[in-house]
């Protein structure tokens, strides 16, 4: 957020999380919520991402993440196209696209087009994601998600820079194929989930790790502690590698904003996205009232 308590904080950027599932898919939401969040002087615009959401009755092992057939969800990366062509700033962030569940050279057309139509200003965090039916749906294994998205991550990153690719791979090949346009620049990769195989993974692989907030942010400190030691026993310097906490409103949300922001910043972190959802707000100018409630408590005093 461009005042002055990012610039005491250095390298720390503030974003807005977009509210899927509260502002029911409606068109002319994004488009308020994303020049309010520019507006406002917020650094970036994080999505959340699913294709598909599924009845959750009468399922054999259930599934167990929290959407359902009735919460809406725009694609992300169609969404920063469209916010790119009315925003001047702004980044957008992915937190997380599923990337296990798509197809490797697609998401990086996608994202290398939407990278070049902003003019560079795209994040891609992917994860492996929770959703089973999701998977059968877009024809892939959900049981080899994480290690088809490490494969992936490879496979990207060279689409990303080189010329040609000839890549035999367990999930992809790509026989001596071009990605034209290449984005102009590597486009940053981060890894988002929780426990052993994320961190893992995320330290050998990634460029950054999204640690969403519904613990708490002791409990996002400690992830991330220990997320560090994985980076130094593994020679990385930790100071390029990027660390965003998403925070999970309460009841006292606002007021609990400076001092979360402060700890994650001490303890290294280098963004923190702000969500709204949960709060009971009534529609999408509620939520654009609450990050200005945030931005006013963010302010020194």
């Amino acid at each position: 957020m461009e005042n002055s308590r990012q610039r005491e904080a250095g390298t720390l950027k503030i974003g807005a999380v977009y509210p899927q599932i509260e502002l029911r898919g409606d068109p002319d939401a994004v488009r308020r919520f994303g020049r309010a969040v520019e507006d406002l002087g917020f650094d970036y615009l994080l999505a959340y991402d699913h294709v598909l959401g599924a009845v959750h009755a009468d399922r054999t092992p259930p599934l167990t993440g929290p959407y359902t057939e009735h919460d809406p969800f725009h694609d992300p990366l169609v969404m920063f196209a469209y916010l790119a062509a009315i925003t001047e700033r702004i980044g957008f962030a992915t937190g997380v696209l599923i990337l296990p569940q798509r197809q490797t050279a697609l998401v990086a057309r996608q994202a290398a087009d939407v990278d070049l139509l902003s003019g560079g200003r795209l994040r891609l965090g992917v994860g492996v994601g929770w959703n089973d039916v999701e998977y059968e749906a877009l024809g892939q294994d959900f049981r080899t998600r994480g290690a088809r998205q490490e494969e992936q991550i490879g496979l990207l990153r060279r689409l990303f820079t080189e010329p040609v690719v000839d890549f035999s791979g367990r999930f992809d090949r790509v026989d001596r194929a071009a990605l034209v346009p290449r984005p102009a620049r590597s486009i940053p990769i981060w890894l988002g989930g929780s426990g052993e195989a994320a961190f893992d993974r995320a330290a050998r692989l990634a460029d950054g790790f999204i640690f969403f907030g519904s613990n708490g942010i002791d409990h996002a400190i400690k992830a991330w502690s220990q997320l560090r030691e994985r980076l130094a026993d593994l020679g990385r310097p930790v100071e390029e590698f990027g660390a965003e906490y998403v925070s999970v409103p309460t009841k006292a949300a606002v007021a609990e904003l400076p001092a979360q922001i402060e700890a994650w910043r001490d303890a290294g972190g280098s963004h923190v996205s702000l969500g709204t959802m949960g709060q009971g707000l009534d529609g999408v100018e509620g939520h654009i009232e609450y990050l200005a409630a945030a931005v006013h408590a963010l302010e020194p005093g």
